[in-house]
């Protein structure tokens, strides 16, 4: 009896163990069962299961599965979209390790995707990974600078209105203020572009012209306000 239950120790102790990409396709199934079509489910399964195994996170393309099953989005629309999320998450984690963030987190990923869809450039995405360093989340800058394509911001002009915002030491807070400042500008008539453009003179930085003092030179950085 004692051999036996030797056998079968060896047995189990050989056994492969789940891959971490297996777990995700069946946290997928568990996760999504009941709450989207069956076809939709395979599909994000297969598509979750590549994703965990070039180390990205299922989260998020889950959570993009049950927004669209839960709006009755066409299955096939419904793929489509969570295709191409992880295909974002994936060019979003390049950009941000270009930019200097060694292991960018879940958060930070789906800020990049979500720069990338609204879009901003792998490269743009770069450039506010490699400013956003503590106090500055780059989830944060990168989901702000969204927005402001968003509005009709450019996103050259939205990303360098932050870059001189962050020069210039301003809080985090008050770059969450800035979609709401551009809506509030374009609400007295002013377009997106020159609503930002505004807001960059007003922080010292040189706007989409070049803006100089009398003497032809770069102006300086204003005080923080309060």
């Amino acid at each position: 009896m004692s051999a036996l239950w030797i056998t079968v120790a060896i047995v189990a102790a050989a056994a492969p163990l789940p891959t971490r990409s297996a777990l995700a396709a069946q946290d997928v199934a568990a996760r999504l069962e009941g709450r989207a079509p069956a076809p939709v489910v395979r599909a994000v399964q297969t598509i979750a299961q590549d994703a965990a195994a070039r180390g990205l996170p299922v989260e998020p393309l889950i959570q993009k599965t049950l927004e669209g099953s839960a709006k009755g989005v066409p299955a096939e629309r419904v793929i489509a979209a969570v295709r191409l999320l992880s295909a974002r998450l994936d060019e979003a984690r390049t950009a941000l390790r270009a930019g200097g963030i060694a292991v960018p987190n879940t958060e930070a990923l789906e800020g990049g995707a979500y720069a990338l869809s609204a879009g901003l450039s792998a490269d743009q995405v770069r450039d506010l990974g490699r400013v956003s360093r503590p106090v500055y989340d780059p989830a944060l800058t990168l989901h702000i600078a969204a927005t402001l394509t968003a509005l009709g911001v450019p996103a050259s002009q939205g990303v360098q209105l932050l870059q001189h915002m962050i020069q210039a030491g301003r809080t985090p807070n008050d770059l969450l203020d800035l979609p709401g400042e551009v809506q509030a500008s374009m609400a007295r008539g002013a377009s997106a572009a020159e609503a930002a453009e505004a807001l960059d003179i007003d922080e010292g930085g040189l706007g989409q012209h070049g803006h100089q003092d009398e003497q032809g030179e770069q102006r300086e950085n204003r005080p923080h306000r309060p």
